[in-house]
């Protein structure tokens, strides 16, 4: 389902995303005015692996999981989860080549969508624009980059909890310094966004629980001491 998301409502959602944060008031103005919101249920997909790519989405409700997928007796491995402020689909923008992987709901959800056309009329004449979205794009490289890094460096009990570290970067701290992180993942989605087994995430949830380094609260992980969490990581 399409609409106009109103200018409001797009330049905030654009304020918030990293890939448009280095731009100005009177350059987000023309972008928001291109946005059209979408409206997604739970596991419905976004778009599949080899689709067309001709358009960014900014998430604004909800969460997004980008996955690649795999044999059918296999989970699919979630390479990213996407909440508001967060964007995916952004090398549509730049070539035509197809979809590098599936994007897929968490949950009601909501995006803004941009044209790869909209995109390309706006910044054909603005350099600024163009420098200030390659390096964000820059920055977005870097955290890929640093994704990669712990899944080749880091034990399978490391990979886990730097994921939930990295989940904790997205909220602020609670008044007595613990982290509250909402989490939908099922325990085969967690083991596919660290290459593990679901049998294997479980054991070490469970360990990291007796540990008193998370708690789970019903649909909440609760780290009580970041620190702590940090420090159990073994390289």
């Amino acid at each position: 389902m399409a609409d106009g998301p109103g200018s409001s409502v797009g330049l905030e959602a654009l304020r918030r995303c990293r890939l448009f944060a280095r731009l100005d008031e009177g350059r987000l103005a023309p972008l928001a005015a291109s946005l059209r919101a979408r409206r997604y249920r739970s596991g419905e997909t976004i778009f599949h692996q080899d689709d067309p790519g001709d358009a960014l989405h900014v998430v604004t409700a909800g969460a997004v999981k980008i996955v690649l997928p795999s044999a059918e007796d296999e989970e699919p491995a979630i390479i990213a989860t996407l909440r508001p402020g967060d964007f995916f689909g952004e090398l549509a923008l730049f070539d035509d080549a197809p979809r590098s992987a599936t994007a897929v709901a968490l949950g009601p959800t909501e995006t803004l969508v941009l044209r790869r056309e909209a995109f390309l009329a706006l910044i054909d004449d603005d350099r600024s624009m163009r420098h200030a979205l390659l390096s964000s794009l820059a920055d977005e490289i870097r955290s890929i980059t640093a994704h990669v890094q712990d899944l080749h460096f880091l034990d399978l009990p490391g990979r886990l909890s730097r994921r939930i570290l990295r989940e904790a970067e997205k909220v602020a701290a609670e008044p007595d310094g613990s982290f509250r992180l909402a989490w939908p993942y099922t325990q085969a989605e967690l083991a596919g966004m660290i290459g593990g087994s679901r049998q294997s995430v479980n054991r070490l949830l469970a360990d990291l629980v007796a540990r008193g380094l998370i708690r789970v609260e019903r649909d909440v992980l609760v780290i009580p001491d970041r620190v702590a969490l940090e420090r159990s990581i073994r390289r």
